[in-house]
């Protein structure tokens, strides 16, 4: 293979946790939150859990991106939700980011789901434009989110 040859994503489904898996996500979460942390053990279950599908993204041999598709039951049908995309800083404007999307939206038709969500901050502008070019379409909604107290009583 010729030293200027662009690795080519290929994107696979994790189905057990392996250090490359673990050293990559550990790497990529501050990428995605400043208030992330890593914790193998979420991890591992995320992976292990019926409802969540932990997409990766190649580029040769290195993990250079995540996402995570939820899927769950309501009495409307099977939904789901797209969530924790994350592409290394790095490789971004490869079509990494694209090609998780893309996949986890063939997943997400595969296993039925009648619709599929997401989120992202206003500020992540190239992320949006992503997600309109595969499909998402902008809908007129008001995000709650409720936190339990941290404080200690």
């Amino acid at each position: 293979m010729a030293d200027d040859v662009v690795p080519t994503v290929t994107i696979e489904i994790v189905e057990r946790l392996d250090e490359a898996v673990r050293a990559a996500v550990e790497r990529l979460l501050p990428q995605l939150s400043r208030s992330a942390t890593f914790d193998e053990q979420t991890l591992a279950w995320v992976i292990a859990h019926e409802a969540t599908t932990l997409f990766v993204a190649r580029l040769g041999d290195d993990v250079v991106g995540a996402l995570t598709l939820v899927t769950y039951p309501l009495p409307t049908g099977l939904r789901a939700h797209v969530d924790d995309v994350v592409v290394d800083d790095a490789v971004r404007g490869r079509g990494v980011g694209e090609a998780l999307v893309r996949a986890a939206l063939d997943r997400a038709v595969q296993v039925g789901a009648r619709t599929v969500d997401l989120t992202s901050r206003p500020s992540r502008e190239s992320a949006i434009r992503l997600y309109e070019r595969v499909g998402f379409v902008r809908r007129d909604s008001t995000l709650f989110r409720w936190e339990p107290s941290r404080d200690p009583a």
